[in-house]
């Protein structure tokens, strides 16, 4: 992060979690910047063999592929596999999806893991949307709002108009756990995991290693441990974990000597922490997060170095997330997003998230027209797995981009309308 442009964002979570012992959390530090199986009715797989009335969809099957779900993304298109599933029979292709969203395509089994008999396309909330069945990403979410962790806002529903929740403070470290020798206090992610798992929207957790927001006192490599094993034996249906966000020279956590130290060698102490993480979230999408990393070459090309270098080093990285906050930074173009997201994918070998998306602005107008020059970017891209937008309330989201949210006194900005009929779902 520039120096001109770190924030002091402090939450007042600790005021009503008295028991954190904290002075308030410090949201995200960046230029200006801040998934597990993924949820049912992913993209289909390429290629994939047929097994029991498959469509060459699901882990095991297609290249890439991610288990479809019933009702989900990618209803069966043409060529899919044979309503019988004949062992070993024709390959399912691609996967084209119904135009309208609609039923199964033509010769596509209404049994098979890469989307069910109904193809409705849109995930959790989605119904047939103008990205149509079985495009776009495996989820569009959002971030907890303000102060009190909250998710639903008045008589709008968070559930209604996003099908993924990442907590933007109650997951870090030191808003869980004020010092490394101190109780954990779980009181608010306690909320959010609930809400998640009785709504069917895919949770994610916001961070594990973070250079800032960390509990005071001495971290060692058995701190970190039991603080990962801690929360996924609390959380068990956690999808996605940042595990190590904004990594140096944007923050450095204090520790990272303790923990295997090499930063800016080999950065022994993210491949431990990645190797942590997997051994206590066996499911979890393990994801290394940062920012700038798609808005500016420097920041990209040596994000890009840490990560090959983790993975040289056997930390297991499953995806890499682009917090995407400076997109409304006149200096930045589409044809630099678009180069660099793409260098994300090729040069790691990983897919990628976009983890922290807003547009801060508060001409409605110039909201929208980003909105619609970066959000087809992200959908159409196959190797984008997810979106998380970071804040929907105006007036409620992290102080570097406070005139980012989508809902302005009460009433939908023009980019949330926008959003919604992308995704077909509910009008705000």
């Amino acid at each position: 992060m520039s120096a001109n442009l770190l924030k002091n964002y402090i939450f007042g979570a600790c005021v009503l979690f008295a028991a954190i012992g904290c002075a308030g959390g410090e949201d995200e530090g960046d230029g200006r910047g801040e998934a597990g199986a993924p949820a049912a009715g992913g993209a289909i797989g390429s290629a994939g063999a047929v097994t029991t009335g498959g469509s060459g969809s699901g882990q095991t099957a297609g290249t890439g592929g991610r288990a479809g779900g019933a009702a989900g993304k990618g209803g069966n298109g043409a060529g899919a596999g044979p309503s019988t599933g004949a062992a070993g029979s024709a390959p399912g292709a691609a996967g084209s999806a119904p135009a309208t969203g609609g039923g199964p395509g033509t010769g596509g089994g209404n049994s098979g893991a890469g989307g069910g008999s109904s193809g409705t396309g849109g995930g959790n909330n989605g119904s047939g949307g103008k990205l149509g069945a079985g495009e776009g990403p495996e989820f569009v979410g959002n971030i907890t709002t303000g102060f009190m962790n909250g998710m639903d806002q008045g008589n709008r529903k968070f559930a209604t108009y996003w099908n993924q929740v990442t907590p933007e403070n109650a997951g870090k470290w030191g808003s869980v756990q004020s010092n490394a020798s101190a109780a954990f206090n779980w009181t608010a992610l306690d909320a959010i995991y609930d809400y998640a798992e009785k709504n069917k929207i895919i949770f994610k957790q916001h961070t594990f290693i973070w250079g800032s927001q960390q509990p005071s006192g001495t971290i060692n490599s058995d701190t970190v441990k039991k603080w990962m094993s801690e929360f996924c034996k609390r959380y068990p249906n956690t999808k996605l974990i940042d595990v190590v966000n904004e990594p140096p020279p944007h923050t450095r956590p204090a520790y990272d000597g303790n923990i295997g130290g090499g930063t800016n060698g080999d950065w022994k102490w993210i491949a431990n922490a990645f190797t942590w993480a997997r051994e206590a979230c066996p499911n979890a999408v393990l994801i290394l997060n940062d920012y700038n990393n798609i808005e500016w070459q420097n920041d990209a090309t040596h994000f890009i170095d840490i990560v090959k270098k983790v993975q040289a080093a056997g930390g297991r990285i499953d995806a890499v997330g682009a917090q995407a906050h400076d997109l409304d930074n006149a200096n930045v173009s589409l044809a630099t997003v678009t180069r660099l997201l793409a260098a994300l994918n090729t040069q790691t070998g990983l897919p990628v998230y976009i983890t922290e998306m807003d547009i801060d602005s508060t001409d409605d107008a110039r909201q929208l027209a980003l909105y619609k020059q970066f959000f087809p970017l992200f959908t159409g891209a196959s190797y984008v797995k997810g979106i998380t937008i970071w804040g929907w309330i105006f007036g409620q989201t992290w102080s570097q981009a406070p005139n980012s949210g989508l809902i302005r006194n009460g009433s939908p900005r023009s980019a949330m309308t926008y959003l919604m009929d992308q995704l077909g779902r509910p009008a705000p």
